[in-house]
């Protein structure tokens, strides 16, 4: 089984009090989530992030496709990055990592997600069809969500790749 990798970094012109607030608050998910994907929480997120929440969420990563994901928020270090992993849901692995660093004029956001599909040699045959395009079509809205959001940096970084590793 493979494991993947995405990376994502954006620039934003915010403190990095504002981007932890908005990043650690598990309901704002839904505002960074295009609406296609049926993305709802089902319960946990009503209280401050903290190491060793279980969130509940359902979502419809394809037509007709519904499904729960539970989350655990496993590291926390407040204002600057926490850890959710999958314990129930579409991957056979999912580790992503939220990094906030301040940076001159704002903040720089990272994303590190290390995943697994599940079905052997069947989902890494769909990873190329379904799945990266799919979790790249949610990076680009959440991208274009933070900018309409808090607006752009001149001369802002913007990186983004997928691999396997």
């Amino acid at each position: 089984m493979k494991l993947y990798q995405l990376y994502s970094k954006q620039d934003l012109p915010i403190s990095k009090g504002q981007a932890w607030e908005f990043l650690s608050d598990p309901k704002n998910l839904k505002v960074i989530t295009p609406d296609h994907m049926g993305f709802h929480i089902l319960s946990g997120a009503d209280r401050p992030m903290f190491q060793g929440q279980i969130i509940q969420y359902k979502v419809s990563p394809f037509p007709a496709v519904n499904t729960r994901w539970v989350t655990e928020i496993t590291h926390v270090k407040e204002g600057e990055y926490f850890v959710d992993e999958q314990r129930f849901g579409p991957y056979a692995l999912w580790h992503h990592k939220h990094f906030i660093k301040e940076i001159e004029g704002g903040v720089e956001m990272e994303d590190i997600i290390d995943y697994k599909l599940p079905m052997g040699i069947l989902g890494q045959l769909a990873h190329p069809l379904l799945v990266k395009k799919q979790l790249r079509q949610i990076f680009s809205f959440r991208e274009q969500k933070l900018i309409e959001l808090f607006g752009i940096m001149p001369n802002g970084n913007r990186e983004f790749y997928m691999k396997a590793i």
